[in-house]
Order: structure tokens, then sequence, then C-alpha cells
């Protein structure tokens, strides 16, 4: 009797475990930001490069390297930063209706405002897809968020 409620008592700190450990992992995962601000849903970043301004100053503007973006390629991503002076810089990529797993590259410093990366986008058997770009900017204690949104494989 004394063995199974041992075999119990362990299933249960184990579960325990895992919740906390989930807890403390899921900034990585969901990250949360104090701001998020909303982009011009007109720019289209298959098209052209797409500014923000920041609240409390500033302006940011994505680039993708390569147009249209490509799929199973890497391109370059580049941000701008101007009156704002980032600590550190990501771009989440995600499916709007399919989930194509973890997709966020950290951009680097480039010097004069400018931070620079890689991505490569997943292909969707549909051949068109849906895709946020999250920039996810970190400046001192404060985390923005700035969700761009386009499509692959229709670039009208």
């Amino acid at each position: 009797m004394n063995k199974k409620i041992l075999i119990d008592a362990i299933g249960v700190l184990l579960i325990a475990l895992v919740v906390v450990v989930g807890y403390k992992l899921s900034p990585l995962l969901l990250p949360k930001a104090d701001v998020t601000v909303q982009p011009d849903p007109a720019c289209n970043l298959q098209r052209q490069d797409c500014s923000v301004d920041l609240p409390g100053g500033g302006q940011v503007t994505l680039a993708m390297g390569t147009r249209p973006i490509p799929l199973v390629k890497p391109f370059a991503v580049t941000l701008s930063a101007q009156g704002v002076a980032p600590s550190r810089v990501e771009v989440d990529f995600a499916g709007i209706d399919m989930n194509m797993g973890y997709n966020r590259p950290e951009l680097v410093a480039a010097g004069s405002g400018r931070f620079v990366g890689e991505a490569t986008l997943p292909v969707c058997i549909t051949g068109r897809m849906d895709w946020q770009a999250t920039v996810l900017i970190e400046r001192g204690r404060e985390r923005i968020a700035i969700p761009f949104r386009f499509t692959s494989g229709d670039h009208s």
C-alpha cells in the first residue's frame, strides 16, 4: 500500500514539475507585449517596405530582402529604427490559419539603427498562405509588438 502512495505522489510531483516548467518557458513561445502597434493594413510586404510610428516617438521600417517573399529559400529581413534604440529585435513568422511551427529569427544590430537577419518560410501544400510577421522590439523594460500580415503564393 505504501508503494502505491509513493508512486502516486511521484506522479503528482512530475505533473507539477511539467506545469511549472511550462509556465516559466511560456514567454519564449508566447511573448507578452507591453504595447501592440497596428501597422497600416494597406502596406503589403510583398511589394514594399512597411513603416510604423511608435507611441512615445520613433519609427521602425520592416523590409524583406526578396520580393516576392520566397518559400523554402532564405531571405534577408531588415528592420530600420529611427528615434528609438531597441536592445533586441526578433521577427516571429506564424501562419494565420495553420500552425507552421516555431519560426522566430533574432535580428542582429548592424549599426545606425539597422537590425538584420535571415528567415526561411516553409511551403504550404495549398500554395497560398496567409502569414503574420510580428516584429518584437525590446527597449529597456518595454516590449513592443508590431503584427504585419502578408500572403505568400498570391502576389496581387
